[in-house]
């Protein structure tokens, strides 16, 4: 049998924060788990995020009551059934496209990163497994605003001159997204990044996931991000039953 490293070392430093009698300082969590202190703390902000554990004030690490939908009225089975389901698509478009491939979920106000395949170029873009993004300015985010239950925030943050903080620019842009499948970043959480993607619904038609790629602007211009984007709406899925 085949064991998921990345989902043991999961469980393990879970199991780890339930056994202890305080908060976890991430060295402590590092050396407990064997990997360096980046891994340890790749691994707690999963945890944090997905609803498992909580940093405190002295930033360290206690494990909360577990939470049956950390992510957005899924159950964690879900989205790890999403996750595998959804993986031939993401690699299928690495090999058309040449750029990375994503995949996330929405955590409360943001998207998580819960897979990537890289692109094999040199120059290429790269978002961490755990990490968080905003919704307004990324084009994850703006699929589950524009086909998911996601809500638009208040506080619409600039990251870059192109990030469309106006509501009702973002309420058309959103629109925009729904009429033609998929969703674009045109640098706008990044400069000279550029993204497409599109939704992931499971067997009630609810979505799931937000699925994308992401590349350089200097090799993507406005032709090959639509082109991109018609390619990340038509990659075919396997239903996702039983969600």
């Amino acid at each position: 049998m085949r064991l998921l490293q990345s989902l043991t070392r999961g469980l393990r430093a879970l199991d780890i924060l339930y056994s202890a009698e305080g908060p976890v300082r991430l060295t402590e969590m590092a050396d407990a788990l064997g990997v360096e202190k980046s891994n340890a703390s790749h691994i707690l902000k999963t945890l944090v995020a997905s609803g498992y554990a909580v940093q405190d004030d002295s930033r360290r690490y206690v494990a909360e009551p577990r939470k049956e939908e950390p992510c957005q009225g899924h159950s964690l089975s879900e989205v790890v059934t999403c996750k595998e389901l959804c993986r031939p698509a993401l690699e299928s478009l690495v090999r058309e496209t040449g750029e990375c491939a994503h995949l996330a979920v929405l955590v409360d106000t943001r998207v998580w990163y819960i897979d990537k395949v890289d692109s094999t170029l040199p120059l290429k873009v790269d978002h961490p497994i755990g990490s968080l993004s905003p919704l307004h300015c990324t084009a994850l985010g703006k699929a589950f605003l524009a086909f998911g239950d996601a809500t638009l925030p208040e506080e619409k943050a600039r990251y870059t001159p192109k990030t469309i903080t106006d509501t009702d620019a973002l309420m058309a842009e959103i629109a925009r997204t729904r009429s033609r499948g998929f969703s674009v970043d045109d640098e706008e959480f990044a400069p000279g990044i550029r993204c497409a993607a599109r939704p992931v619904f499971d067997a009630r038609g609810q979505m799931i996931a937000a699925l994308g790629v992401s590349g350089p602007s200097v090799r993507i211009d406005d032709a090959r991000l639509a082109e991109l984007g018609e390619l990340v709406r038509a990659v075919p899925i396997t239903p996702i039953q039983g969600a």
